[in-house]
């Protein structure tokens, strides 16, 4: 059973209405969807994207080992540094401008944690996507990103369009994420077109319609805020005063049950 494509809607979700959970000392989460303790029904996922959570740790404070499975795992820093180890043997540090991946297939534990020696907290963005190969051998990746001269930079993909490029691939053949990004008062590359698109603004402002031509409202987004995009919703983003730049989440087909 797959959920049903939706009439064409851009759904801006603030910062501010995330739920906020503190795991452990030093430890703060704000939860685009239901997750843990925290369980809404009608906030399970969208499209195939199950978690969008904004991370900040304090100096010293981490997530202890914990267990994935049949979960890619992509994760964008945005200050600071993030330590990862996991039991595969795989470690590394990200810090602002790389993406990690862990495609933790048939059951991979890890730990996360601020980097040691660290002054500052770290601050980050997770995102949890279901994949559509299940029980593989766990596997990691890490690379840095050069931005695209034209503001519409390939992160990560499992679509065989993106074979052979710079990106992470997925375990999901029809899901790609993109990195967006646009100067003062410029508007946003054209991004791809998709019957489910997830966007998540990490810096500046952007304004949007929520719809092609007159009829579309205007929005404007804030660092945190984030738009569940359907269909050709979502129309002429543009960016403010200093700038934007915008995690987009590019998925043909939603979620999979059974």
């Amino acid at each position: 059973m797959t959920d049903a494509p939706a009439r064409p809607r851009a759904d801006l979700r603030r910062a501010a209405e995330r739920y906020l959970s503190t795991p452990d000392e030093g430890i703060e989460t704000r939860h685009a969807f239901s997750f843990a303790g925290h369980y809404d029904p009608r906030n399970t996922h969208f499209g195939a994207l199950l978690a969008c959570n904004e991370e900040l740790l304090a100096p010293g404070a981490g997530f202890a080992e914990h267990k994935h499975r049949d979960t890619e795992i992509l994760t964008w820093v945005l200050e600071g540094a993030l330590a990862h180890r996991d039991s595969q043997g795989h470690s590394g540090v990200v810090r602002p401008g790389m993406l990690q991946h862990l495609s933790s297939g048939s059951g991979v534990t890890h730990t996360e944690r601020n980097v040691g020696g660290a002054d500052g907290p770290v601050r980050f963005v997770q995102m949890w996507l279901q994949p559509d190969v299940f029980d593989a051998a766990p596997a990691y990746g890490l690379r840095r990103v050069e931005p695209a001269a034209d503001g519409l930079t390939l992160l990560a993909s499992g679509l065989a369009r993106d074979a052979g490029t710079d990106a992470l691939r997925l375990r999901r053949r029809d899901t790609a994420l993109w990195l967006a990004t646009a100067g003062p008062w410029q508007p946003l590359p054209q991004p791809p077109a998709a019957a489910w698109r997830y966007a998540h603004l990490t810096a500046g402002s952007l304004g949007y319609r929520t719809v092609p031509g007159p009829q579309g409202g205007g929005r404007s987004m804030v660092p945190g805020d984030s738009v569940r995009i359907t269909g050709g919703a979502f129309a002429d983003p543009t960016a403010g005063e200093a700038g934007a730049e915008l995690l987009l989440w590019e998925m043909h087909s939603p979620l999979s049950y059974g």
